[in-house]
C-alpha cells in the first residue's frame, strides 16, 4: 500500500528554506496488533521542529507528526475493539513513519477510539500533551488519576504551552490548587482559562511572588520551559519528599544533591519512552480512553488554537514557523 507524505532528506533551519517535500512511500505489513489509519488532522509539537532541526537518527526520508486524528482502513490480526472505520487519535511513537502522510501504520495499543461530538480537529491537538502530562503527573509524581482524589498544590512553569495548558487542567480535574507562570497578556488570559488558581510572572523573582500569595514551598513543581535556568530555585522551594518534574533537557549537569536533604525527587518525563522500548505499551491507548472520556464530559477542553488547512510542503513549513516563534499559545493543527 503507498503512502503520500510530506517529508525531508536532511535536517535543515527555516531560514535556510523549504525543504519539505512530497514523496510516496510504501506502507510496511502489518503486525498483528498494527492498524491501517487514513490521518484526517495532526498536530504540530515542538518536538517536530527539534527533529527536523537534527534528524539523523530517523529513517529517510524523514517524515515527523506525532499527534493524529484519522480513520482505520486495515486491521492486524490481532487487533481488539476497534474496526474499520473508526474514527482514532493517538500519538504515535519515533521509531515509525510519521502523520505528516495521508495514511500510516499505527500499534493499536496505543489509539482510543473518537466518538461523535468531539471533533476532529479539537481531538488531534490533545494526544502527545496529555499522555505527558498524565504520564508526569500520575505515573512519575504518584497523584491518584481521579477526580478530586488529591490535596496540595503544583506549581507550572510555563502554563501557557501545550502540556502545560493539559498539566493545569488535569491538576485541577485530581484535586490540586494550580499556580502557573506566564508573562504577557494573552498568555496570563489563556492560563486562566485553562484553570490556573493563580498567575505569577516567570520574569521577576517567583521565590518573592509566590511568598506573596502565600507559599513558602510546594510538594509539586513541574518545569516545562528551561530546566537549566530553573533547577536550582525550584528545588529550594520544593517541600521535602516533594517531587521537581521536567520534559526539557538540559545541556548542563543538574546538581541533584540539592534534593537529597529532602528526600526530594527529581522526574524526568519523555512519552516515546514506551514506545522506543516496548514498555508498557497499552498503558497509553487506555490513558488516551480516559483523555476521549473527559472530552466528552467537558472536563477536559482542547488546547486547540489555530488551525491550518491543505497538505503540501509549504502548509508544513509554515506550520513550523508559528511554532518555533515561541509565542504560540495551546496547538497547532494541520487539516488535511
Amino acid at each position: 500500500m503507498i503512502s503520500r507524505v510530506i517529508g525531508f532528506e536532511r535536517g535543515f533551519q527555516l531560514k535556510d528554506g523549504n525543504h519539505f517535500e512530497k514523496y510516496e512511500v510504501m506502507l510496511p505489513k502489518l503486525n498483528k496488533f498494527d492498524l491501517v489509519v487514513r490521518n484526517l488532522a495532526v498536530s504540530i509539537n515542538p518536538v517536530d521542529t527539534k527533529l527536523r532541526q537534527d534528524s539523523k537518527s530517523i529513517p529517510k526520508p524523514h517524515i515527523l507528526g506525532f499527534d493524529s486524528v484519522g480513520i482505520v482502513s486495515h486491521l492486524g490480526s490481532d487487533v481488539k475493539n476497534i474496526e474499520i472505520g473508526d474514527r482514532v487519535l493517538f500519538a504515535g511513537t519515533t521509531t515509525r513513519f510519521g502523520s505528516y502522510s495521508d495514511r500510516q501504520v499505527v500499534d493499536s495499543r496505543i489509539v482510543a477510539k473518537v466518538p461523535g461530538g468531539i471533533s476532529t480537529d479539537e481531538a488531534a491537538a490533545m494526544p502527545l500533551t496529555f499522555i505527558t502530562a498524565y504520564e508526569m503527573l500520575f505515573e512519575k509524581m504518584g497523584l491518584t488519576p481521579e477526580e478530586g482524589q488529591n490535596e496540595g498544590s503544583i506549581l507550572i512553569i510555563n502554563g501557557a504551552g501545550g502540556v502545560g495548558s493539559v498539566a493545569t487542567q488535569l491538576a485541577k480535574w485530581a484535586g490540586l490548587t494550580v499556580i502557573t507562570t506566564a508573562s504577557r497578556k494573552e498568555s496570563k488570559e489563556w492560563s486562566e482559562k485553562m484553570g490556573a488558581d493563580h498567575i505569577i510572572d516567570h520574569h521577576k523573582d517567583l521565590t518573592k511572588q509566590l511568598k506573596k500569595i502565600g507559599y513558602q514551598s510546594l510538594p509539586y513543581i513541574l518545569i516545562l520551559h528551561s530546566t537549566d535556568r530553573y533547577f536550582d530555585e525550584m528545588s529550594d522551594l520544593l517541600e521535602p519528599f516533594g517531587h521537581l518534574g521536567s520534559i526539557v533537557g538540559t545541556n548542563k549537569d543538574l546538581n541533584l544533591a540539592k534534593l537529597k536533604n529532602k528526600s526530594g525527587s527529581f522526574d524526568w518525563e519523555y512519552m516515546f519512552a514506551k514506545t522506543d522500548y516496548n514498555h508498557n505499551i497499552a498503558s497509553q491507548g487506555a490513558i488516551l480512553e480516559l483523555l476521549v472520556q473527559l472530552m466528552q464530559e467537558k472536563k477536559i477542553k482542547s488546547t486547540l488554537t489555530k488551525i491550518i488547512p491543505g497538505f503540501s510542503p509549504r502548509v508544513f513549513y509554515q506550520a513550523h514557523r508559528f511554532v518555533e516563534e515561541d509565542t504560540m499559545i495551546g496547538k497547532l493543527v494541520v487539516h488535511y
